[in-house]
């Protein structure tokens, strides 16, 4: 059982490595604003095209913002889940 345990732990630890090295690119405003996200959910680099940002209706800038780092995020997640699925099943046998 406690070889079990290590290799899950092992296994769980290389999964969240990954996760780490993994960039999810969304963007928002037909290209305006682009965010990358990583795989553990944090804001890795916002770029904003300002040939594309209208400095008068700030408004947009920050709905486009807010749109991208949404999605960003909500694909980092799904991506984080089918990375960890594989190990949650393995986790509830050593009592996790």
């Amino acid at each position: 059982m406690a070889f079990d345990q290590i290799k899950m732990m092992n296994d769980l630890r290389k999964a969240q490595n990954e996760l780490k090295k993994e960039i999810i690119e969304v963007e928002a405003g037909d290209g305006a604003v682009v965010v990358q996200v990583t795989g553990e959910l944090k804001v890795k680099k916002i770029n904003i095209d300002p040939k594309q940002v209208d400095l008068d209706d700030i408004s947009e800038l920050e709905h486009w913002l807010e749109i991208a780092i949404r999605d960003g995020l909500a694909k980092a997640q799904e991506v984080a889940a089918e990375k960890m699925k594989p190990l949650m099943g393995s986790l509830g046998k050593l009592g996790l």
